[in-house]
């Protein structure tokens, strides 16, 4: 499977200028946990909602100043496998996915989760009897 098949296409963004307190704020009203950080159409980072967490890491700040940079971004084809180690070897909550550096969609370790809970990367195995599958006939038993 592939990230254009999982990624969400909408993504909320933020210009690095912004204040911290806007961002957490559009984190909190839309529900989530990161927001794609664009300098004009160039992805300079993202900030997660740990970036920003307490009142204090925010106070006074730009989303410049509390962002992660370089952000780690990832192409459409890649695979879902790859895209689950780099965010696991990196500890990252998203991916930012980028086409011709165009900024396309996003993943996160939730859509992941839901994939896995789905079951869509690997059915599970059919219950059966495999041992008698195809047995020929049964042999009478001889009574003494």
């Amino acid at each position: 499977m592939r990230l254009q098949d999982l990624m969400k296409r909408s993504v909320e963004t933020i210009t690095p200028g912004e204040s911290a307190d806007v961002a957490s704020e559009r984190m909190r009203q839309r529900r989530i946990h990161h927001l794609v950080v664009l300098d004009g159409r160039r992805v300079a980072g993202v900030v997660s909602q740990r970036d920003i967490a307490t009142k204090a890491a925010r106070a006074g700040r730009t989303v410049e100043d509390v962002m992660s940079s370089p952000a780690v971004t990832a192409e459409p084809q890649m695979t879902v496998r790859h895209a689950a180690n780099l965010l696991r070897g990196r500890t990252l909550g998203c991916l930012p996915v980028l086409e011709r550096d165009k900024l396309v969609g996003i993943v996160t370790i939730t859509d992941l989760l839901e994939l896995i809970g789905r079951g869509a990367e690997r059915p599970a195995p059919r219950p059966g009897r495999r041992i008698l599958e195809r047995r020929g006939p049964r042999r009478e038993r001889l009574r003494d």
